[in-house]
This record gives structure tokens, C-alpha cells and sequence, in this order.
């Protein structure tokens, strides 16, 4: 499962893929049907990476990957407008070790409506690139082709000096 550049934007909702960075910001589309585009300001608005994002557990934070994976393999998804008691039933077979007191309701449908948000997306299903097996890949060919010849600068003519006449 990938989540690398999928983020969540405070005051936003629904989830957004980061496509290029500016000088005040990111500039995002939305992950469903619509693709809206927005340009979000690091100054007002906060983002959080879904790769990065735990949940409280009683002995260490869940990492929101791992919950993602358990719910794939769950028999059934309760609807995220479910009443608190189901979410936390549910909550306990895909995270038994997560600390009920620190995790709200609010906090479960979130992590659910965004479960159903990706699951049918191909990024869901993707192995994330490690940085191992980002330096192993070869140099592109046209980088490495380029001779030291090419590399050098190229010598300039000095301007032609005019006599002066008198």
C-alpha cells in the first residue's frame, strides 16, 4: 500500500494527492470523482501525510498503514455514519491495541471514511517506492551518455576591437 503524497487538509474534507510544491504551498487534487484542485498556503492551512498519521495504542502508535491493512482483510466495514459503539467493536478487531480513551468516535469514522475513499484506488494496492530500490535504478541513459567533451564550456570569442579614428 502506498500513501506516499495523499494528505488530509484541515477544514477540508475528503482526502487530497500532493502534485507539485510552490513557494507559499502545495498544490492538490482531490481523490474523488470531482478532481477539484486546490492550491493549499502552509501559512493558514494544515496537512497531514497519511503515511505519517498513527493512532494511539496502549503500548506504542498504530500506524495508519497497518490499520488499512487489517481492514482489507476484515470481513465487513461498518458505514462511517455508524453510532459510536459499532465503529469501536469494529475498532477493536482491526486494532485490538488501541487506547479507547484517547481514540473518539470521531477519530474511527474518520479512519473508515478514508478507507473507503481508497480501497478502490490502484495507489492502494501499490508497493511504496523504498529508498533502496530508489538507488539502485539505473542513471538514465541520456544523462549518462553525455561525454566529458560536452560537459565543458564552450570558449567565447573576445569582441573585435574598432580603431579608433581621428
Amino acid at each position: 500500500m502506498n500513501l506516499h503524497g495523499i494528505v488530509a487538509v484541515s477544514g477540508k474534507p475528503g482526502l487530497w494527492k500532493a502534485l507539485a510544491q510552490n513557494k507559499t504551498g502545495f498544490i492538490l487534487e482531490s481523490l474523488d470523482d470531482n478532481k477539484t484542485k486546490l492550491v493549499a498556503n502552509l501559512s493558514t492551512a494544515k496537512l497531514a501525510a497519511l503515511d505519517e498519521i498513527t493512532i494511539f495504542g496502549e503500548d506504542e502508535d498504530i500506524k495508519l498503514k497497518d490499520i488499512f491493512e487489517r481492514m482489507n482483510s476484515a470481513k465487513s466495514i461498518p458505514d462511517p455514519k455508524a453510532d459510536g459503539n459499532t465503529l469501536r467493536v469494529f475498532f477493536r478487531e482491526v486494532a485490538p491495541d488501541h487506547d479507547e480513551e484517547k481514540v473518539y468516535a470521531s477519530d474511527m469514522k474518520k479512519v473508515v471514511s478514508w478507507y473507503n475513499l481508497l480501497k478502490d484506488l490502484p495507489l492502494f494496492t501499490e508497493e511504496p517506492k523504498s529508498a533502496e530500490a530508489s538507488a539502485e535504478e539505473p542513471v538514465s541513459e541520456t544523462v549518462a551518455e553525455t561525454s566529458a567533451e560536452e560537459t565543458k564550456p564552450k570558449a567565447r570569442k573576445a569582441p573585435a576591437k574598432t580603431a579608433k579614428k581621428k
